[in-house]
């Protein structure tokens, strides 16, 4: 059985700060990054995790990302603001822009934060969560490299797609959903193969379009959309919205970054913030307690809200610290000593 070790928040935290400074990222990236992979580490989302800063330092080591790029904030219009990450993470570009989001969607009713030219690895029900936690309700969606066939397509072509949603919830965590437009998101294979662990059947095929359960394999083949021509659709929509929509590349356009340096591993995102109080002025509380009606519903059934089990393991994470496997701990320890 693999080793693990357990982290508290804080040594998770400040070991983060170490691996991103210790490789050339300068105080904002780090901390936006740290933020991210610590708040999907504690919800025990493990493939977006602290597992991520391997891909982020190799990625700015290929030249893949600029660790030290400062995004420029651009006003295009009265119900829509870009940001312009200039070839660093899109996380801080979120951060940058997200005030003016706010701003704009409260006086508006709804708005667009278009993210240009970013490296994006992250989960999105993070940046809809923000959103909720302003009392907005949040839709977000990005395109990714070419990992996932088009139904009955046989190579990549689309990302894995990612598209999110949020809407708060007075006294209570949000009701927030995000999942890949892929089976799975490409992170969960590449656990896998760390793992030598075989995929479930229907997640993947080779290069050749045959199903495979072998995680190298799928790698080097393509993932499969969800749910047949629904899920091609949907990640047809979001290549549109969040790459020609606000003048980015097509996910079949980018690349990893490579150790030639010619990878281009930036691309889009598209985040919508809807303002019920604009919407609804002051029958907000009352509306707002109407669409609860529908969540008592669904948990009067016997079904679970998506991420009531990653809000449930942010408190076993607060209380307890976060496991993480002994391998990446030493990969992770390794990163952060200096050159």
């Amino acid at each position: 059985m693999a080793q693990e070790i357990t982290l508290s928040l804080a040594d998770a935290e400040a070991l983060s700060h170490r691996v991103l400074s210790n490789n050339g990222f300068n105080q904002a990236h780090a901390e936006a990054i740290t933020r991210s992979v610590l708040a999907a580490q504690r919800d025990e989302c493990h493939s977006h995790g602290l597992y991520r800063l391997i891909g982020c330092v190799q990625t700015a080591r290929y030249r893949g990302l600029d660790p030290d790029a400062e995004p420029q904030v651009i006003d295009q219009a009265p119900s829509v603001v870009k940001v312009d990450a200039r070839r660093g993470s899109s996380l801080l570009a979120f951060e940058r822009g997200l005030p003016h989001l706010v701003e704009k969607a409260s006086r508006s009713g709804m708005a667009a934060l278009a993210i240009n030219n970013g490296f994006h690895f992250s989960a999105l029900w993070q940046e809809v969560e923000a959103l909720s936690e302003q009392g907005l309700a949040g839709i977000a969606m990005t395109p990714s490299h070419a990992y996932v066939a088009p139904a009955g397509g046989r190579s990549p072509l689309f990302g894995t797609n990612p598209f999110a949603f949020s809407w708060p919830r007075p006294g209570k965590t949000p009701y927030t959903f995000d999942f890949a437009t892929s089976v799975v998101a490409r992170g969960e294979i590449e656990l896998h193969q760390r793992a030598g662990k075989a995929l479930p059947a229907g997640w993947a095929i080779d290069r050749e379009g045959n199903p495979t359960t072998d995680p190298q394999a799928a790698l080097d083949g393509a993932l499969l959309p969800f749910g047949g021509y629904k899920g091609s659709a949907l990640s047809t929509m979001i290549e549109l919205l969040a790459g020609p929509l606000i003048g980015d590349l097509l996910g079949h356009e980018t690349q990893a970054a490579t150790p030639d340096g010619k990878g281009q591993p930036h691309h889009g995102e598209l985040i919508l913030a809807f303002s019920l109080e604009a919407f609804l002025g002051s029958d907000k509380a009352r509306h707002q307690q109407h669409a609860e009606t529908l969540f008592e519903a669904i948990l009067d059934q016997g079904a679970r809200l998506p991420s009531q089990r990653r809000f449930e393991a942010r408190e076993r994470s607060r209380a307890h610290g976060v496991i993480i496997p002994q391998t990446l701990y030493d990969e992770l320890t390794a990163l952060a000593s200096p050159a």
